[in-house]
């Protein structure tokens, strides 16, 4: 029986998996180690063939090949890293130089495309939309990112890598006209309208007081504090204006929200309505907006569901 390997690289821990069938239900082992990512690019690559190692030690498995989520993506006409939140790994061949370490083939793809895979094959989208063409994987947490999956032509569910690789990154499109600063270089881009830290900013900013979000929606529940209803309910519209987007140009069968943001649950009612008021289908959203399943283990299942 061959065996389904994934690694989630993270910025601070490096997860691994081994799975006896394309199932959450058929784990073998899973362990975490940290990725220790101030020690530099050749650290890392160490980390996760340490990991793999120990995986084989633990179970008397050997990888024959493996699947790695990764923060940014690989360049796809250059074979290495780039928009990476690492910044150690932009610019390096991550892929070559582990695939010549472990000596086994290596698929690799941003974490927001792992995610959406593990919930397209494993998670929720299953339960809802088992005949799907199209899921968009949604991460709105600390940062904004995405991921795209279609069903192939075998009826196997596959990632949009997209020619340069940037396939579903809607968090770099720009969202607010002269908002706030972003490292990509824009301005008012997804990311720094409705990431965490983008709307704690935005708080601050009118309030003069620094809480986090959860605090800032009870209040807003509570109808205690205007500011942080302002700040919910400017999240609210921007929220169908960048769903809209995205709706009107891949039409997906559902949208699964991950990340800290994507946990308020005015989303997937009011927020629904806001996206009827953008949509270019006479104000009906058919596309179901989904709780993801499956947790933080999304990132390494959709891992290795690429090589399952």
């Amino acid at each position: 029986m061959q065996h389904i390997w994934g690694i989630d690289l993270g910025g601070t821990k490096i997860e691994g998996v081994v799975l006896s069938s394309a199932s959450a239900e058929a784990v073998v082992i899973r362990k975490r180690i940290d990725t220790e990512a101030w020690n530099g690019y050749q650290h890392i690559v160490a980390q996760i063939a340490k990991l793999v190692k120990i995986l084989e030690a633990e179970t008397g498995i050997k990888a024959e090949r493996l699947g790695i989520a990764t923060p940014g993506t690989l360049n796809p006409s250059t074979q290495t890293m780039k928009n990476s939140n690492t910044t150690c790994l932009n610019g390096m061949p991550l892929k070559a130089d582990l695939e010549k370490i472990l000596n086994i083939p290596i698929t690799m793809a941003n974490d927001a495309n792992c995610f959406a895979l593990a919930e397209a094959t494993m998670g929720i989208v299953p339960d809802v939309v088992p005949d799907f063409q199209c899921v968009f994987g949604v991460i709105m947490g600390t940062g904004v990112g995405g991921g795209v999956v279609f069903r192939g032509k075998d009826g196997v569910p596959v990632v949009l890598n997209g020619l340069q690789g940037i396939g579903g990154e809607w968090g770099h499109n720009i969202l607010e006209e002269g908002g706030y600063d972003c490292y990509c270089g824009k301005k008012g881009c997804v990311e720094q309208v409705l990431s965490g830290p983008a709307l704690q900013t935005y708080y601050t900013q009118i309030s003069g007081q620094s809480l986090k979000l959860p605090e800032i929606v009870t209040r807003h529940y509570a109808g205690s504090d205007p500011l942080a209803t302002q700040t919910v309910e400017r999240l609210l519209d921007y929220f169908g204006r960048g769903i809209s987007t995205l709706t009107n140009v891949l039409d997906p069968d559902a949208i699964v929200l991950g990340g800290g943001v994507g946990n308020i649950d005015m989303l997937y009612n009011e927020g629904v309505e806001s996206i009827k008021k953008y949509i270019f289908n006479s104000g009906v959203v058919e596309t179901k907006i989904l709780r993801p399943k499956l947790g933080d283990s999304a990132g390494v299942f959709g891992a290795a569901m690429l090589v399952s």
